[in-house]
């Protein structure tokens, strides 16, 4: 029998949640994607299933570290040959693409399993 055609099945119902990246430091902002992402923030909460709801991020453009962490971070990315580490000032990154900077802080807060792929895929971005 199909999993779809049991019993008692009925599809989750989601919710899209609008977040605006102004409004909080890269960290908070993250914390709280991921949270919803992985529906900690609902009664029903269970590790094993993805019951989250949709994030859409505005205002990307705009978000902010506190202290100096604009001029000091630095992202990094490898091809795993040898010199092939290249570095990318956050700075830099805000110009170019600001979503990879969210992307980045939300992929490593959440867990690492085979849902994460999937919660990753209800991040979207608007302009």
């Amino acid at each position: 029998m199909p999993w779809k055609k049991r019993p008692g099945f009925a599809p989750r119902e989601r919710k899209t949640i609008e977040i605006d990246a102004a409004s909080l430091p890269v960290g908070r902002l993250a914390t709280r994607i991921a949270m919803i992402l992985m529906g900690k923030h609902k009664p029903d909460y269970e590790p094993h299933k993805d019951t989250g709801d949709r994030v859409v991020v505005t205002n990307v453009k705009n978000l902010y570290y506190t202290g100096k962490k604009m001029e000091q971070k630095n992202f990094y990315s490898t091809s795993n040959r040898p010199g092939g580490l290249k570095t990318k000032p956050v700075k830099e990154l805000k110009e170019e693409a600001p979503e990879l900077i969210i992307i980045h802080a939300v992929k490593y807060m959440l867990p690492k399993n085979k849902l994460q792929a999937l919660r990753m895929k209800r991040l979207t971005f608007t302009k």
